[in-house]
């Protein structure tokens, strides 16, 4: 299995409306048929000087292997997902890994 993890530090100046349907748009991903598992959400409130809870938002997807993270990466969700939001964030950072 390979776990996508996608943290995003989204622009100051976002409405609170953009700020949802930036959200919103988060969900849709969940959609793409090679996700096995899926959730998006905002920092937790755990305060411990190892964690790092600047970002904004992000998501985690569970795929079965780096085959299906390749079709994710061009499924037409996730495409449509970068045309609408892509502006919306001045940082993102990927950390992907693969479990035994």
């Amino acid at each position: 299995m390979l776990v996508h993890n996608v943290f995003f530090w989204l622009k100051k100046e976002l409405s609170a409306e953009e700020r949802e349907a930036f959200y919103q748009g988060l969900g849709t991903l969940s959609e793409i048929e090679y996700v096995r598992s899926f959730a998006a959400g905002v920092p937790a409130a755990t305060d411990r000087p190892v964690v790092d809870n600047s970002y904004d938002y992000a998501i985690m997807a569970l795929l079965d292997d780096m085959q299906a993270h390749d079709d994710y990466q061009v499924a037409p969700i996730h495409k449509n997902f970068l045309n609408n939001f892509s502006t919306y964030w001045e940082k993102v950072l990927v950390y992907d890994f693969e479990t035994g």
